[in-house]
């Protein structure tokens, strides 16, 4: 069975869960539902579901089950992507990615898993607070460092009863540090938990002495963090004459947004003299808590005392001592402190996660930024290309020179045959114009290969150039960018098959869609070859005032073949073949283009996928609660 504690927790969870903003504010007003009777007990904390005894209720392991999966997708979530980008707030941003899933693994996953064991205090605090001191007076044995050497705890020091050092040395908690039994000497360093067994300590209650959060030592730092995420209750230890400093107030503030129960000891205070006591030390303190958003926590004051072998004397933290043993004797006490604590983180990923998706957005919007100018670039090297390919600037040179040769030495009209005559003769005429013509097919591929490969170099050369433009572009480039200024090396034989396909698709509306006037039809035939590189030299410019031809004959294209066709049969085709040139010509720049989406792809920047599955981690999380 459930303990009534728990699965009032449990109840009180699901509850929460469902209730609007004015049922939760009523249930805060209740003296009954705050726990005013429990010590440690935070008010106004949402309900949460506390680690479930093996022997629980089938209906509260599923329940447990889906919590678990839900945190575990969320932490998958967060290692799907990286802050690639340097954009504002991204630093802040990594290192509240990285406290979320350094939280999830020492602590919110193994706590929901961790049924009946200790009470984890960490202390923490500034440079010389005396926290190692308060604990070594707590156990009643120097286990951790004191001096005027700073700083003096370099490994953190975890002290519990002896039936549960196994279980920390190698339990689940903070998985990502080593483990050293002890007692360990001083001069143990690095991301090592020196575990300590003590009688003094009753089985519910384990004292964890961190690293200054304001040491030299940036790891330090690191650890103290860690740690402080990793707490049951998280116990913040400043002195009278630093207690306004910048950071403890910082540290106060992470511990409170990161759902911890937060208790603080102001040590040191002065016996009473000159214009200030200890009075208004500890009133001032006070109101700084209760301005920063902490003014619920438990609070005490250690008075400045000696200190003999590295301990206090025993009245000096009596107040502390019954407090924390208080709540570590009294299972349903100790329930609710870990259960406000977890439901407190969990309570902090509502915002910390869509936070965290909001950063992955801006990410995105740069992604989307790039892709953008990708995209411009290419369709400016389209526009450009279709324009180069209506005003003949296409027909010189070799391409002019074939065409002439064809119309000017009567390959052209034999292409034309007229029905009456001997079926010889006609047949001996179509056989004499196929090596114009083929010269005349080839010309025009070829010259428009070049003027496609040459238009996707130079939108090769415009995407990248806005890329180092642009922030982002400039870290892509400086990664796998590498060969993106340039057209791919597939790119010529794509072109080839799509310009021959392009004719080949010429020539079938010719002899599908081309159909003869009537008054014409009488009296001649056509070659659906010939007259169909006829229409592409008229697609492609043949005639306009760039395209100087001898004798007046620029205009022949078109006459020909309006009076072949007429004019709406031949603005019918010429429309078709033209939207069917810029199409295959816009599937080639769209191939690409894809190189660049690939290269942001192996850079690591998310896409819009990201920030979704965030949302929807978040979501999940709140259903399985």
């Amino acid at each position: 069975m459930t303990p009534p504690a728990e699965q009032s927790a449990v109840d009180d969870h699901e509850a929460a869960g469902r209730a609007d903003e004015a049922a939760q504010n009523q249930a805060a007003q209740d003296p009954e539902a705050r726990g005013e009777d429990a010590p440690g007990r935070r008010k106004g904390r949402g309900p949460a579901a506390p680690p479930a005894a093996p022997d629980d209720a089938g209906g509260v392991q599923v329940r447990q089950g889906e919590l678990i999966r839900a945190l575990e997708a969320l932490r998958e979530q967060l290692d799907a992507f990286e802050f690639l980008l340097d954009v504002p707030g991204v630093e802040e941003a990594r290192e509240a990615r990285l406290e979320i899933r350094n939280q999830l693994d020492d602590y919110v996953l193994p706590r929901i898993q961790a049924a009946g064991t200790p009470m984890l205090v960490v202390l923490g605090g500034s440079t010389g607070a005396g926290k190692s001191t308060l604990v070594n007076t707590l156990v009643g044995a120097r286990v951790s460092a004191t001096g005027v050497l700073r700083p003096t705890t370099s490994s953190p020091i975890l002290v519990c009863h002896p039936d549960y050092t196994d279980w920390f040395l190698n339990g689940p908690m903070l998985p990502g540090m080593g483990r050293v039994r002890g007692p360990a000497p001083d001069a143990i360093a690095g991301d090592q938990l020196v575990i300590i067994g003590s009688d003094a300590l009753p089985p519910g209650l384990a004292l964890l002495d961190s690293p200054d959060f304001d040491s030299v030592f940036e790891d330090h730092y690191e650890f103290a963090t860690k740690l402080m995420a990793a707490a049951d209750l998280w116990l913040c230890v400043t002195t009278a004459a630093r207690y306004a400093d910048a950071q403890v107030w910082d540290m106060l503030r992470r511990a409170r947004e990161n759902g911890a129960t937060i208790g603080v000891v102001l040590s040191r205070v002065p016996q009473a003299t000159g214009r200030s006591g200890p009075a208004e030390v500890v009133e001032h303190f006070g109101e700084m808590l209760g301005e920063h958003g902490v003014g619920d926590a438990r609070r005490f004051t250690v008075p400045e005392t000696k200190v003999e072998d590295s301990r206090l004397p025993e009245e000096a933290v009596e107040e502390v001592r019954d407090w924390l043993v208080g709540l570590a004797e009294n299972a349903d006490d100790r329930t609710i402190v870990i259960g406000d604590t977890l439901a407190g983180v969990l309570d902090s990923f509502r915002t910390r996660v869509p936070e965290l998706a909001k950063q992955v957005e801006l990410q995105v919007e740069k992604r989307a930024e790039l892709a953008q100018e990708v995209e411009s670039a290419y369709g400016t090297a389209l526009a450009e290309l279709d324009e180069a390919t209506r005003n003949g600037s296409l027909l010189r040179g070799e391409v002019l020179a074939r065409w002439q040769d064809f119309a000017g030495t009567g390959d052209l009209l034999r292409s034309l045959r007229v029905q009456r005559g001997r079926p010889g003769r006609r047949s001996n005429r179509r056989h004499r114009s196929p090596a114009r013509v083929r010269a005349l097919k080839a010309a025009l591929r070829s010259g428009l290969e070049s003027l496609i490969i040459s238009s996707a170099e130079h939108g090769a050369e415009q995407a990248v150039a806005r890329w180092r433009e642009h922030p982002a572009g400039r870290q892509v480039l400086a990664g796998p960018g590498a060969g993106l200024g340039h057209a791919s090396p597939e790119l010529s034989r794509r072109v080839t098959r799509a310009v021959s396909s392009w004719q080949d698709h010429v020539q079938e509306l010719i002899r599908t869609e081309g159909v003869t006037k009537r008054s014409v039809a009488k009296l001649v035939s056509f070659d659906s070859e010939a007259v169909s590189l006829v229409l592409m030299v008229g697609l492609l410019g043949y005639g306009t005032s760039d395209v100087n031809v001898e004798g007046g004959t620029s205009a022949v294209p078109q006459r020909l073949l309006k009076a072949l066709f007429g004019a709406e049969s031949l603005r019918g085709m010429g429309a078709k073949a033209r939207a069917d040139l810029r199409s295959r010509i816009g599937m080639l720049f769209d191939e690409e283009s894809i190189r660049y989406g690939q290269a942001i792809d192996a850079a690591g920047i998310p896409d819009e996928t990201v920030p979704v599955q965030l949302y929807q981690a978040t979501y999940n999380l709140e259903v399985a609660r």
